[in-house]
């Protein structure tokens, strides 16, 4: 992949006026309960130009935020826990399917690196649910070249891993954020994660 198809432009995202719309609270078939205090709202910027096509999810690691692109250069800055170490993996991707409350099964490669703690949900899984890996929704990433990458954008009932790069590969937002983008965002939507050396963006 090019870098010039992986930036907006060479410069920053900036933050612009406006007010960000009430992120509903409701996670049936249950309240998932945490703590998202200290977790920052979404908010609305402005990006720099050229613009992003509107539509499409970005991933920027450096600040921890995931934007979600709007009409006119502007985009909704969700902020998000992405992959550890070279679980994070830099590319392009379309949302192949969407689930609400999925089930969560471990990948095979999280059970090969550390069966101890994945290896007994191998058959059976975690069925959906307050509780569950992936929260309260899930976008699942796909190429063409792969098929189901096992990537996903997906709740956390786990506010204090925000901002941080602790996961398996997926991005995660909490449930309240999770289930607002979710709403926003269909299948066949591109998503773009930039790779953890850029400094794609700047927000003052």
């Amino acid at each position: 992949m090019r870098r010039r198809d992986m930036i907006f432009g060479a410069a920053a995202l900036v933050a612009g006026p406006g007010l960000y719309p009430q992120v509903s609270a409701q996670t049936t078939p249950a309240a998932a309960s945490s703590d998202t205090a200290t977790v920052p709202a979404p908010r609305v910027v402005q990006l720099a130009r050229p613009y992003p096509a509107p539509g499409e999810v970005h991933v920027v690691p450096g600040p921890f935020t995931l934007y979600w692109t709007l009409e006119d250069g502007k985009a909704i800055a969700y902020p998000i826990r992405i992959g550890r170490g070279d679980l994070y993996e830099p590319g392009i991707y379309d949302v192949g399917a969407k689930k609400e409350w999925p089930s969560w099964t471990p990948t095979p490669g999280m059970i090969a690196r550390e069966p101890e703690k994945y290896a007994r949900f191998a058959e059976t899984g975690i069925p959906g649910g307050p509780g569950n890996p992936l929260g309260a929704r899930a976008l699942y990433l796909f190429t063409d070249e792969r098929g189901d990458t096992f990537l996903r954008i997906h709740g956390t009932d786990d506010p204090s891993t925000i901002g941080r790069a602790v996961s398996n590969g997926c991005a995660g937002l909490i449930n309240e954020h999770v289930i607002d983008l979710y709403d926003r965002v269909p299948v066949g939507a591109r998503v773009v994660l930039y790779p953890k050396g850029d400094s794609v963006t700047r927000e003052g």
